[in-house]
C-alpha cells in the first residue's frame, strides 16, 4: 500500500510555503543574509521547535520567517518545496503565501511574490509538476490591513488564483473580513478560509464562511460533523474541504481520523494535505500513509480522496480532466 502511495498522481490544495522552511535551508539563507540563528546544528533547530496548540505553533512559525529577505530567498524556499513535491509523484499544488508575515517586517510584497512566481514557471517547465499561489490574509492583523494586502496584489492579479485567512482564529471570525473577501470576489478571485479544528466558535465560523464569506472551499473544517443542516447545505453547495491529519495530530494529539473516515462516508468532498510539512515532519505521502494506516483505507478509497482534490482544485475543467485521467489509468493499472 505504501508504494501504491507513493506512485498515485497527486494534488495537494492545503499547503503553507512558509511552512516548507526546512532546518537546512535555514541555515544557508541565514548565513547568505547575515543573520544569527540561535542554534548551532540542523538537529538543534528541529529540537528547539516545540508546540502544544495552534497559538503557540504560530508564534515559533512567524519567528522562523526572519531568514526570508530577498527574492532569491522566496525563490529557493517554492524551488525546495516544488522539487519534494514533484518527487512525490504531485502533479499540481495549489501554495498559500503569507505576504503580510513579510510586509509588516519589511519585505516588499514585490520581492515575495516574484520569488515565488519564477520557482513555480521554472518547476513547471522542468520537473512538469504545476502550481498556482493563493493568498493568505492573516486573521490577527486588522481588515484594514487585509484590504491594503489585496489592492497591493492587484498588479499580480494573473499570478494569484485566489485568497484565503489562516493564523489565530481566536477573537477573528471570518465576518470581520467580510468586505475583504467581497472586494476580492468582485477582483476575480476564488475565496478560502481555514476553519481550524476545534477552536472556539467553529461552527458558528464554517456557518459564517458559508452563508456571509461564499468560500468555493474551507480548510481544514472537520468540526463540520457537529451540525447536520451546514453538513447538507455544504454538500449541496459543493464545497470541498482541505484536512491535514499530520497537523491535526500536532495540534490537538488527535489526526481526526474517525472524521475523515465520516466525512468520506457522507461524501464530502474531502481532501489530504500537508499544511506545514517542515515543522510536522511529513509531506503529503505521509499524510496519506499515516491515514491509510488509521483507517485501513483501500486502494479506491485513495483513489477517490485524489478524484476529491483534482475536482475542487481551481484549474480549468479541461486541465482537472487530464489529471483525472491519468489518475483513473493509475487506479486501473494497480486493479
Amino acid at each position: 500500500m505504501d508504494d501504491f502511495i507513493a506512485g498515485l498522481p497527486k494534488c495537494e490544495l492545503h499547503l503553507h510555503i512558509e511552512g516548507t522552511l526546512e532546518p537546512e535551508l535555514k541555515f544557508e539563507l541565514a548565513a547568505a543574509n547575515g543573520i544569527d540563528l540561535p542554534y548551532s546544528t540542523v538537529e538543534e533547530a528541529r529540537n528547539a521547535f516545540t508546540f502544544n496548540s495552534l497559538s503557540s505553533f504560530l508564534v515559533g512559525y512567524y519567528e522562523g520567517m526572519d531568514v526570508l529577505r530577498t527574492e532569491p530567498d522566496f525563490y529557493a524556499l517554492a524551488s525546495a518545496y516544488l522539487r519534494k513535491a514533484a518527487s512525490q509523484n504531485v502533479r499540481y499544488a495549489e501554495i498559500f503565501f503569507d505576504p503580510q508575515a513579510h510586509t509588516s517586517r519589511g519585505v516588499p510584497f514585490d520581492i515575495v511574490i516574484r520569488g515565488l512566481r519564477r520557482a513555480i514557471m521554472e518547476a513547471e517547465r522542468t520537473l512538469g509538476i504545476r502550481a498556482q499561489l493563493i493568498m493568505c490574509f492573516l486573521r490577527d492583523f486588522s481588515a484594514e490591513y487585509a484590504m491594503a494586502t489585496l489592492l497591493e496584489s492587484l498588479p499580480y492579479r494573473e499570478w494569484i488564483v485566489g485568497v484565503g485567512l489562516d493564523s489565530d482564529e481566536r477573537g477573528n471570525p471570518p465576518v470581520k473580513f467580510e468586505k475583504v473577501f467581497a472586494r476580492a470576489r468582485q477582483e476575480g478571485y476564488l475565496l478560502t478560509v481555514h476553519c481550524d479544528i476545534d477552536q472556539e466558535n467553529s461552527i458558528e465560523h464554517i456557518r459564517q464562511c458559508v452563508e456571509v464569506i461564499g468560500v468555493d472551499r474551507i480548510d481544514h473544517g472537520s468540526n463540520v460533523l457537529e451540525d447536520e443542516q451546514l453538513v447538507k447545505e455544504i454538500k449541496r453547495r459543493g464545497i470541498g474541504f482541505t484536512v491535514c491529519p499530520v497537523s491535526n495530530g500536532f495540534v490537538t494529539d488527535d489526526f481526526k481520523a474517525e472524521e475523515i473516515r465520516r466525512m468520506m462516508d457522507l461524501d464530502l468532498r474531502v481532501t489530504i494535505n500537508s499544511d506545514d510539512p517542515a515543522y510536522f515532519l511529513a509531506y503529503v505521502t505521509e499524510n496519506l500513509q499515516r491515514i491509510q494506516e488509521r483507517l485501513q483505507l483501500t486502494a479506491a478509497e485513495l483513489v477517490q480522496l485524489q478524484r476529491n482534490a483534482f475536482e475542487i482544485s481551481w484549474l480549468p475543467r479541461t486541465v482537472k480532466d487530464a489529471y483525472l485521467t491519468e489518475l483513473g489509468e493509475y487506479g486501473r493499472a494497480h486493479g
